[in-house]
């Protein structure tokens, strides 16, 4: 699975995502790539996911979301440092 930069998401991996005319950014908790994956992490997850591939993070406030990888990017080094 890959972000819009074509970059690979793997578990661990800083993303963000415009929402709502700000961001929403947080670290991969999980990536779902087929409805197997759905069933089989679905006690962890405390999101509906619906249409994989998805990408499963905590965002900065707390909440648990999931989003389609083509919408996410990798935080830089450098806006890591400033959050």
């Amino acid at each position: 699975v890959r972000d819009k930069e074509g970059q690979p998401i793997e578990v661990g991996d800083t993303l963000e995502t415009n929402f709502r005319g700000g961001k929403r950014t947080g670290k991969v908790e999980a990536v779902i790539e087929n409805q197997h994956d759905v069933k089989e992490r679905d006690d962890m997850l405390n999101v509906d996911v619906k249409n994989p591939p998805k990408v499963v993070y905590t965002n900065q406030h707390g909440h648990q979301v999931s989003h389609n990888p083509g919408t996410l990017s990798h935080v830089k080094e450098e806006e890591k440092a400033t959050t």
